[in-house]
């Protein structure tokens, strides 16, 4: 076991130990591999202990073969992969290694100017690092008696390459990288993680793309919440990223109204992943996680450190938080009742700022996993602030409630018309809001 999830795992078990989540990148560097559940992480992830000045700067690459992938005449199909470490800026000002990808499209851009680039954020993957995105380029389905990875936004990622667009994937703070623990849903984190994706691909040995190309942003769930988050951030963080367009799928844009439709879900454990991010970001939230959860949360969150979706899902899928704390009330009612751990969640609302670019928002009106309201409400507030936002509700059938269902469809449903009208704005074409119907729109 990697020297992050021993620490985890002793601070999870003991209060004493529950702050001191974050390990020094120096921890971190050497040729040792991480064994996550079963799986060898590459040395690669290995974040080296002195890191760039410059955010968006390459750190170090490599060949990333594709496990999908067929011979062309102008090269592999879909295109040609290059694993990522690059520095970014975390919720704290300091500097992280992020891993992730840069896929060269074998096709042509057929749109006006120059080759566009689409900065992707995944979906929920997990928060053990070999549930990172940029593995599951390489390893689609990855399963032993420990783990249960899933690379399903592979699709959406082959068919961006499939239009002539090339693609940076971003696998977050934490996620891949082995010098900390996944901060799942830190808007600050993820936007910026987003964002120097998009710098570093333009430094990649042979990208097509320039300085004049156009830059997208693509992201469903956990993904749609840092798309969004990067277009409000963009201005300010990264205004040398030239935004076109941002696509945020079902963002989870208010952490306790989503909090609140996760407890209980199949995918129960993601409380979990939010509660262990948090801890590492603030550990002065240590003395809260002491006091008011009890010994089978604490143990539930170290195990959940190192898990992906799937195992979760078998682990802990429609489990009640209740049972994670001492006084056996739902996690949102104890942060509710706790000033100091409720400010951390508001800090974490999407929809303060202004975006940056036309954005489309799509949610399904039966999910109820990254709540519907609260995606809509994103929407209200991006049109109160005179942003170009298309929102789109799908209406789908409701196909099991709690399940993951509702939640996944609308990302299958929506994939076609998302990146339709994300190409068009790589394209340079207009689009105009539908911000006067959103009265009538469920």
């Amino acid at each position: 076991m990697h020297a992050k999830k021993r620490l985890v795992a002793t601070a999870m078990a003991t209060a004493a130990c529950l702050g001191a989540y974050a390990v020094p990148a120096a921890a971190a560097s050497g040729s040792d591999n991480e064994v996550s559940r079963g799986v060898t992480i590459p040395s690669f992830y290995n974040p080296p202990a002195e890191l760039p000045a410059a955010n968006g700067t390459l750190i170090r690459t490599e060949p990333l073969p594709l496990d999908l992938s067929l011979p062309g005449l102008d090269g592999p199909l879909p295109g040609k992969a290059t694993r990522l470490m690059y520095r970014t800026t975390d919720s704290n000002g300091k500097p992280a290694a992020v891993t992730g990808a840069y896929i060269e499209p074998s096709a042509a851009w057929s749109g006006s100017g120059p080759r566009p680039l689409v900065a992707f954020a995944s979906g929920t993957m997990g928060q053990g690092d070999q549930c990172a995105p940029s593995l599951a380029l390489q390893h689609p389905l990855q399963i032993n008696s420990g783990t249960v990875s899933v690379g399903y936004e592979d699709l959406a990622i082959y068919r961006l390459l499939a239009k002539g667009v090339a693609v940076a994937l971003t696998d977050y703070v934490g996620l891949g990288a082995t010098d900390r623990l996944h901060t799942y849903v830190n808007r600050v984190d993820e936007a910026h993680a987003v964002l120097d994706a998009a710098r570093a691909a333009h430094t990649v040995p042979g990208a097509s793309i320039g300085p004049e190309s156009r830059v997208g942003l693509y992201g469903y769930s956990e993904g749609g919440g840092a798309t969004a988050a990067a277009a409000e951030l963009q201005s300010s963080y990264a205004p040398d990223v030239h935004l076109s367009g941002t696509y945020a799928g079902a963002p989870p844009a208010d952490l306790t109204t989503v909090m609140k439709g996760i407890d209980g879900s199949a995918l129960a454990g993601a409380l979990g992943w939010s509660i262990n991010g948090f801890l590492q970001s603030d550990p002065a939230l240590a003395g809260f996680a002491d006091t008011q959860i009890n010994a089978a949360g604490k143990a539930a969150l170290a195990d959940l450190s190192t898990m992906c979706v799937g195992d979760a899902v078998f682990g802990y899928g429609f489990r009640k938080s209740s049972s994670w704390t001492t006084s056996g009330k739902p996690i949102s009612d104890v942060i509710a009742a706790a000033p100091e751990v409720q400010a951390v969640l508001d800090a974490q609302r999407i929809g303060k700022l202004k975006p940056s670019g036309p954005v489309r928002v799509a949610t399904g009106v039966a999910d109820d996993i990254v709540v519907h309201s609260q995606v809509r409400q994103l929407a209200v507030d991006w049109c109160d602030k005179g942003a170009n936002v298309t929102y789109k509700p799908l209406r789908l059938p409701n196909l099991g409630d709690r399940t993951l269902i509702n939640h996944l469809t609308p990302a299958i449903a929506d994939q076609g018309s998302a990146i339709s009208w994300l190409s068009d704005r790589l394209a340079g074409k207009p689009t105009t809001s539908n911000c006067a119907t959103m009265p009538f729109q469920p």
